[in-house]
């Protein structure tokens, strides 16, 4: 079996703020064409993480590499590689979906007589082309966070950070996300990194995950090894409280957003 070359590398990554430490030495490799997924309860260091891997914040210490290029020393060239679509919504809802990915197709400096075609595909493929002259602000959850996923890879990146992606999105929602980040991964082989407090889109999106507690990675793995590891009748959720120091609760959200989904589920 050939191993595939990584997309993003991090070596003892570290980021204080004061005191505190909220990422601690963390390393990580990430396969070129792999969706990856961090879990961790509310200031485990993921969004960190993810904000030093997209250029955002500098690291303390330690290095990472994203794309093959230095995120400190090459932080423009990894800028013009990476896609990334932060927690909260962002689209202008004063413009419609085309404006808005205009406005993006400037910024990555995509060429003028490509735009409209580039454009087109990207919201053919996010299933807006039917709501492109419509303003943002008339769009449900769901259609905006596709658009922004939209916006994203509008400059064809070889990876794609998401934060929180299906935040706040209702079941059907959160479906279609998932099924358009499933065919952006299979039909261009996009490396995909995500956080998430949904166990069910780990499982179904990651082909592994890592879970970091206080700011440290506890383990990495596939999610179907996470859960041998733990025993035949062991569930992700068991996982995620073993691992993430919350064995008698599990915070934040996600033993919630667990029910919540099946729950919505059993009522169809």
């Amino acid at each position: 079996m050939s191993v595939r070359p990584s997309a993003v590398v991090c070596r003892a990554l570290t980021r204080r703020f004061g005191a505190a430490l909220a990422v601690d030495h963390v390393d990580l490799d990430v396969a070129t064409g792999e969706t990856f997924g961090l879990l961790g309860r509310n200031g485990a260091g993921k969004t960190t993480l993810i904000k030093m891997l997209t250029t955002l914040l500098p690291p303390s210490s330690g290095t990472a590499e994203v794309a093959g290029f230095d995120v400190a020393r090459q932080a423009s060239r990894v800028r013009r590689s990476i896609g990334y679509v932060p927690q909260a919504l962002s689209a202008d809802g004063d413009l419609t979906g085309f404006e808005n990915l205009l406005i993006f197709a400037r910024l990555y400096d995509i060429p003028a007589r490509e735009q409209r075609a580039r454009i087109a595909a990207a919201l053919a493929f996010m299933d807006l082309s039917e709501d492109a002259d419509r303003l943002v602000k008339h769009y449900s959850g769901g259609m905006i966070r596709r658009l922004e996923i939209a916006q994203s890879t509008l400059h064809r990146p070889l990876v794609l950070f998401l934060d929180e992606p299906t935040v706040g999105l209702d079941p059907l929602a959160r479906d279609a996300v998932w099924g358009q980040l499933a065919r952006l991964r299979r039909e261009f082989g996009t490396t995909i990194v995500l956080t998430t407090h949904h166990l069910e889109e780990a499982e179904q999106l990651c082909e592994r995950l890592a879970l970091l507690y206080q700011g440290r990675v506890s383990i990495v793995g596939t999610p179907d090894g996470l859960k041998q590891g733990l025993g035949p009748e062991a569930t992700l959720e068991d996982v995620f409280a073993h691992y993430t120091g919350a064995e008698d609760s599990v915070h934040d959200g996600t033993r919630a957003a667990h029910h919540q989904r099946r729950t919505a589920e059993r009522l169809g």
